[in-house]
């Protein structure tokens, strides 16, 4: 008997490592090269959520922060932006959601002088939570995400 149920226990925790790393890859990445420079990206992207009704909730550089420090390295910025009506929303239909908030954008400068803008859909973000009302949520704020990325980039 021992010999049988061995191989199904190590078969079950192989299936377990492998399902738990699927989960673990997260949303699809989505990255679109503009024309524009780093600089003019993060206006954009800027002036893109606030004219969606969206909020810049967190700015975050590491290339700001090392020009501080003397050292140069490619632009970087992670920008949060979020809203309260839907941050409630979020957490009425899921508590551990909420480590999602705010939702992020990720603006870099490339090797050309030009800067590419890359985000996850809220969608794809919410998705692994299994709630109806939080992909409906979701559902809206792709709409908004598709507005503030087309109009950042410019196409």
């Amino acid at each position: 008997m021992f010999s049988r149920t061995v191989p199904v226990a190590v078969f079950a925790l192989i299936l377990s490592v492998l399902a738990s790393s699927a989960m673990a890859a997260g949303p699809a990445t989505q990255t679109i090269k503009t024309q524009v420079g780093f600089d003019a990206l993060w206006e954009r992207l800027e002036t893109a959520v606030k004219a969606n009704g969206m909020f810049v909730i967190t700015r975050a550089s590491a290339s700001r922060g090392a020009a501080g420090r003397d050292i140069e390295i490619p632009g970087n910025l992670v920008i949060g932006v979020y809203r309260n009506d839907f941050a409630v929303r979020m957490l009425a239909a899921s508590i551990p959601a909420g480590i999602e908030a705010p939702l992020r954008f990720y603006v870099t400068e490339n090797a050309d002088g030009t800067a590419s803008l890359t985000y996850h859909k809220p969608s794809d973000t919410f998705a692994p939570y299994g709630s109806a009302a939080l992909d409906k949520m979701a559902a809206e704020l792709d709409t908004i995400w598709e507005k503030i990325v087309k109009q950042a980039a410019g196409g």
